[in-house]
């Protein structure tokens, strides 16, 4: 028989999983909550952007700096792990500020910890538009990742991505290696796969995991849980609106734009018979004029 388990033992392992989620919770904050992605509210312009040492559109240096990495906006350790030592007074403004993130152009506190780590893990490292193709200092807007294939996206992009990622790249959804029917899609390649061609070879699977995808390792979805569509194509005018409409006989026989350079050539070929009609009137006049002084 094992042995029952005491309180305080109980009490350490309950303790042990909670440290365990905790950290694990750290590695899946989402990008927007993210500190050096916070929506910040410039003091002079009053225009909203993403959290920066100075402001995007006016250059200003805001009062009250936001740390990247920790969040805080002030230093209230009287003794910690601070480069600039203040004991006993708390530190506001550029006080409090060590150094500016390369990446995220964002002020770091002067923490010791956080000038260590933030440059390593800084969540906008690779942060470049998938659509636009800017990073963090080409705009001024935040940065977000899309839900389907998990690639940045700027604030002026995110939605019109969004409701036009699930599309894939062929016409059909047949698999890319045989015609059954695609059972796993990836939505950063845009292509599915059959039971057989989505597993390689002496690879390793982990059980009730996402099977990531041959081509890129993203982790597939299956089709039918997904609003995937197809690729569709628009050959030549039909689409298109026309000058004329489709019921005229004498745009169809004229044929668009060439049959309205005809009428207009026709316009000026009336115009210069009416000129060469009043010429010869008066060249008449002015002979029946000069019979008429000669009798």
């Amino acid at each position: 028989m094992p042995k029952k388990k005491t309180g305080q033992r109980k009490k350490a392992e309950k303790q042990k999983l909670r440290q365990k989620e905790i950290r694990t919770a750290k590695d899946n904050v989402a990008l927007a909550q993210h500190p050096c992605n916070v929506c910040m509210e410039c003091e002079k312009c009053h225009r909203k952007q993403k959290s920066r040492a100075f402001c995007y559109f006016c250059q200003s240096v805001q009062r009250l700096p936001v740390c990247a990495q920790c969040g805080k906006v002030k230093c209230m350790l009287k003794t910690g792990d601070c480069v600039v030592k203040h004991p006993g007074v708390f530190t506001t403004g550029i006080g409090m500020v060590g150094a500016i993130c390369d990446f995220c152009e964002a002020w770091i506190c002067h923490g010791r910890k956080c000038l260590q780590t933030h440059a390593c893990t800084c969540p906008l490292q690779d942060a470049v538009c998938i659509e636009c193709q800017r990073g963090v200092w080409d705009h001024g807007g935040r940065l977000f990742k899309c839900s389907f294939c998990d690639s940045f996206l700027c604030e002026d992009d995110q939605f019109e991505h969004q409701a036009s990622c699930q599309v894939l790249e062929s016409e059909n959804y047949k698999c890319q290696s045989c015609n059954k029917l695609g059972q796993y899609s990836c939505l950063r390649c845009k292509t599915c796969y059959c039971e057989d061609h989505v597993r390689r070879k002496g690879f390793k699977y982990e059980k009730n995991k996402a099977i990531p995808c041959p081509k890129c390792g993203y982790d597939t979805s299956q089709t039918k849980d997904l609003s995937m569509s197809t690729r569709s194509h628009k050959f030549g005018r039909q689409g298109q609106a026309t000058y004329y409409d489709d019921d005229d006989e004498s745009y169809k026989e004229g044929g668009g734009y060439g049959y309205y350079e005809a009428e207009e050539s026709d316009e000026d070929d009336d115009d210069e018979d009416d000129e060469d009609d009043e010429e010869s009137e008066e060249v008449s006049e002015e002979e029946s004029g000069n019979e008429n002084d000669e009798k």
